[in-house]
């Protein structure tokens, strides 16, 4: 969509005013949003990148422009052995450096997470159960593998027995969903 007042930039700013029952649409360009004083710059601004990366600093305020974050003596020690990001810089720019990243932060992340997704640290995707077929039972497949190697670790073998044939269970049941399907 082309910018209302200049017809050069694309508009990125898209404002929309109700006065007395009547809707008004203005569609500009930062630009023109900024002269015509549709947004204001001032030096208390902050971008979304500062309030996500706020949600790392739990100890202190957020680290919007003019305050410093506090730290931690053990997050500032803490770096990825890969690429070398240390936690406060994480915690400063938002983003990992590289996949180890998550594994080395993991202990620091856990409890971010559990705030920003209500309790929930593990993600298990969005599978409707009608499109996903035989991807739930095979998930549940392996939640039990998972279980049945804890099992045995602790050597409670009887409970483990009791893991080994509902995982059979279940593969027999997979074996009968995927032979009917061809």
């Amino acid at each position: 969509m082309e910018c209302q007042e200049c017809h050069q930039r694309p508009a990125t700013v898209h404002l929309t005013q109700v006065v007395n029952g009547k809707k008004t649409e203005i569609h500009v360009c930062e630009q023109c949003a900024k002269d015509n004083g549709y947004m204001n710059y001032g030096e208390e601004n902050f971008s979304l990148n500062d309030l996500l990366s706020g949600l790392f600093h739990s100890e202190g305020p957020s680290p919007f422009k003019g305050q410093s974050p506090q730290t931690h003596p053990k997050k500032e020690t803490l770096k990825c052995p890969s690429c070398g990001l240390t936690y406060n810089e994480f915690a400063r720019i938002g983003k990992f450096g590289c996949a180890v990243c998550y594994e080395t932060f993991d202990d620091r992340l856990n409890p971010i997470l559990r705030r920003v997704h209500s309790g929930n640290t593990r993600h298990d995707g969005k599978i409707p159960k009608r499109e996903g077929g035989n991807l739930h039972l095979k998930k549940e497949i392996e939640e039990y593998k998972n279980n049945l190697r804890q099992l045995i670790e602790q050597e409670e073998f009887e409970e483990a027995a009791k893991c080994r044939d509902k995982i059979r269970s279940l593969e027999n049941e997979l074996h009968q969903d995927e032979g009917g399907e061809e």
